[in-house]
C-alpha cells in the first residue's frame, strides 16, 4: 500500500463543542442499524415518527404505555396514520402489543431488537396475514 491509500483520519471537531450531549436523567437509545439497514425508508415518515415517540417513551424494558389517542396528540398525526404505522412496526418486528383487554386496540407496547438479517428488514410490499393486521390494531383472538 502506498502512503496516500493511508490516510490517518483526524478527529472531526463538532460545531458546537461546547454543547455536547451527555446522557442525563432517562435517556433512549435507538439501533444505529435503522439507518445503516435501510430501515427508515421502509417505516416512512410516519412509522419513524411513532417509533421514536416509542422509544422516548419507554421505561428500561423498552415498554410503552402511551394509547393511540395520544400518540396522536404529541405527534400532530391522524388516526388512521397513527394505526398504519404501528401496523407497520409490527409487521416488521420492531415493536410487539398485548392489548388491555381483548378486543381493545390500547395496551403495552414493546420495542424489539432489531431482526439479526442478511438482507435487512422485509421488502416493502410483501403479504401481510389478516391475522397479523387485525393483531395489529389489537382485535386478534
Amino acid at each position: 500500500m502506498n502512503q496516500t491509500t493511508i490516510r490517518a483520519r483526524r478527529p472531526v471537531q463538532p460545531p458546537r463543542p461546547d454543547q455536547i450531549r451527555r446522557p442525563e436523567g432517562r435517556f433512549g437509545w435507538l439501533d444505529d442499524r435503522l439507518l445503516q439497514e435501510g430501515w427508515l425508508s421502509r417505516l416512512g415518515p410516519e412509522g419513524v415518527a411513532v417509533l421514536v415517540l416509542l422509544a422516548l417513551a419507554a421505561d428500561r424494558q423498552g415498554t410503552s404505555f402511551y394509547g393511540r389517542e395520544r400518540m396522536t396528540s404529541v405527534l400532530s398525526m391522524s388516526r388512521r396514520d397513527v394505526d398504519f404505522a404501528l401496523s407497520r412496526l409490527q409487521e416488521l418486528g420492531l415493536v410487539a402489543h398485548r392489548p388491555w383487554r381483548t378486543g381493545h386496540a390500547d395496551g403495552v407496547w414493546q420495542l424489539l431488537p432489531l431482526p439479526r438479517s442478511e438482507r435487512g428488514p422485509r421488502p416493502s410490499g410483501e403479504p401481510v396475514s389478516i391475522r397479523s393486521v387485525l393483531e395489529s390494531l389489537g382485535l386478534g383472538a
